[in-house]
């Protein structure tokens, strides 16, 4: 009788090899042209965003002696050069604004390529490059899907990488822009280590504080060339105002401390609109309302969606659900019942409605795609029984890291979902959007997910077993992911075998190497390629392709097709 392989099988002759090897950085050179003055007096180089067919943002900073205002000038042109002049323009900043300036370009021909550039007097800005969306009958849509860049962590070696690319129609970053802790909380000690600390040094709470963070990630190199080369389609996460919030808190915010939330949680989207290449809110629309969508001519639909501020109920934490499961009956309550509770939002009416439109203009358009700018993993995933392979020593040495470590084991054995800050953690939301998504006649959704420093690709499927599409999670600019191998006392890679093991819907993860998704849709297919760089402790790194998934069309929605470059393993869990 021959023994069937089985998936728990599959994971008993040690961990799986990774099957990409790598490649020679490029020899490009990312794309920032700098004029002689511009480092001082624009030292936050340029960047663009938000585009639409005929309107794209375009965004500096000046960094002038103390002064009530500042006059500057703006030109964009059809080339590098600045031979062939389209538009000039002039306006004014100063502290209101923390001397950003933002200017909505307009009456522009869709899928344009631009040039723009900024002056004060006789000094110029570096120059940018931006393109506006298409219309009508297109070939493909390029981007790069990024996510948590840490400044501390390490350097920007997967912007520098983004930026020497000229075939991108946009990158988008999915949330954790900045980081809001001290010198003295996560990424402290690699920081003190690189050279790389945060400033300002302590937590930052207040409007100048978040500036003040926003100004150390604008003036890295890495960071002002992928900014210069390509314009950006973004949606924040948590970091960007404070670790797990929600719209009443947050789960590393201290009223005591800290003063009251709602005036942190003013403070960081200011800071952002101000600092970020993104349209501010229109007359009378909520600041924290930045989900928006970006249309791509007959092909598909970015619709970028928050998830914490407008709508999001509190998070569950593993030690205070642990205490409460003492029977059976309890888990059972509590998977069923308190899980599920249909009050526990994700998004809120407003935003619902704003997608329900998106879809379904995009569904009468004839669009084959649907493209999500998602936050949290969309997917379902509960957690693997992990006592039988963490000692009490790995708990502890864990515990000098993350507080929840001792319960999130204890309360691996009980079937529960892996991770309460995800979409798992509010069920009826995501079968809320989810029936949204039938109706609205979305079909051929493809989620794209950041925050958990992770590699992932998901099968989405609703409760009732419907397909819904697909789900592609991004490693991290520089982040350490929690199922890297050096993550519970080196089981880090086991942990993530086992997950992928025990879950149906997830069909890759690892949590090996930073890097960005390269994901390019034509009509009838799409390919995600997982795009690598083997260190960030460094600023001279090799790139390489970790994975790579093809993602086609079906009557049933969006689904893989084909893998390449996983382990032996990782082929067979796919």
């Amino acid at each position: 009788m021959t023994n069937a392989i089985t998936r728990r099988a599959a994971l008993t002759s040690g961990l799986a090899a990774s099957a990409a090897s790598c490649a020679t950085r490029p020899k490009m050179t990312p794309y920032v042209a700098v004029s002689e003055g511009s480092v001082g007096v624009f030292a936050h180089g340029v960047a663009s965003g938000d585009p639409g067919p005929t309107s794209v943002v375009i965004w500096t900073r000046v960094s002038v002696d103390a002064s009530p205002r500042a006059r500057v000038i703006w030109e964009t042109a059809a080339d590098e050069a600045f031979t062939d002049m389209r538009g000039k323009g002039e306006t004014e900043t100063g502290p209101a604004r923390d001397w950003t300036v933002k200017i909505v370009l307009r009456d522009l021909q869709p899928g344009e390529t631009i040039y723009y550039r900024f002056r004060i007097g006789n000094v110029y800005s570096p120059v940018g490059r931006t393109k506006t969306l298409p219309v009508g009958a297109i070939e493909a849509a390029r981007f790069a899907v990024i996510s948590c860049s840490n400044y501390p962590f390490g350097y920007f070696n997967v912007y520098d990488l983004i930026a020497r690319r000229d075939d991108l129609d946009a990158f988008i970053h999915l949330g954790d822009y900045i980081y809001e802790y001290s010198t003295e909380g996560y990424g402290g000690e690699t920081g003190a280590a690189l050279g790389r600390d945060h400033q300002p040094t302590h937590e930052i709470v207040s409007l100048a504080d978040y500036r003040a963070r926003h100004a150390q990630y604008k003036a890295d190199p890495a960071s002002q060339a992928v900014h210069a080369a390509h314009p950006l389609i973004s949606i924040w996460d948590d970091h960007e105002t404070s670790n797990d919030s929600w719209k009443d808190g947050a789960e590393n915010h201290q009223p005591e401390t800290e003063g009251e939330w709602e005036a942190r949680r003013r403070a960081a989207p200011q800071a952002y609109y101000e600092w970020m290449p993104v349209r501010d809110p229109e007359e009378g629309r909520l600041a924290e309302a930045l989900f928006r969508s970006s249309t791509f001519g007959d092909l598909l639909t970015v619709t970028a969606i928050e998830t914490r501020l407008m709508a999001g109920a509190r998070q569950f934490e593993y030690s205070k659900v642990l205490p409460t499961l003492k029977t059976p009956e309890d888990i059972e309550r509590f998977r069923n019942d308190v899980l599920w509770d249909p009050t526990r939002e994700m998004l809120g009416e407003a935003q619902l409605d704003f997608i329900d439109r998106s879809f379904r203009t995009a569904a009468g358009a004839g669009q084959p795609w649907r493209l999500i700018a998602n936050q949290i993993i969309m997917a379902k995933v509960t957690m693997p029984d992990l006592t039988p392979h963490i000692t009490e020593e790995d708990i502890v040495a864990l515990e000098e890291q993350w507080s929840e470590a001792r319960a999130f084991v204890e309360i691996s054995k009980l079937g529960l979902p892996a991770n309460f800050d995800a979409w798992d953690g509010y069920p009826a939301a995501r079968e809320r959007f989810y029936d949204l998504a039938t109706a609205a006649g979305a079909d051929n959704m493809i989620v794209v997910t950041g925050d958990t420093h992770t590699w992932w690709a998901n099968d989405l499927v609703a409760r009732d077993g419907r397909h819904m599409g697909v789900e592609l999670g991004t490693h991290s600019v520089t982040s350490p992911s929690p199922f890297a191998r050096s993550f519970l006392g080196g089981r880090g890679a086991d942990y993530a075998l086992l997950t992928n093991r025990d879950n149906k819907h997830v069909r890759y993860l690892s949590g090996e190497y930073h890097g960005y998704i390269s994901l390019t849709v034509n009509h009838d297919n799409a390919r995600a390629e997982f795009v690598a760089v083997d260190t960030i402790e460094s600023q001279n790194y090799n790139a390489f392709t970790k994975a790579a998934f093809d993602i086609k069309k079906s009557k049933d929605g969006a689904k893989f097709s084909d893998a390449d470059g996983l382990g032996f393993k990782e082929g067979f869990l796919f």
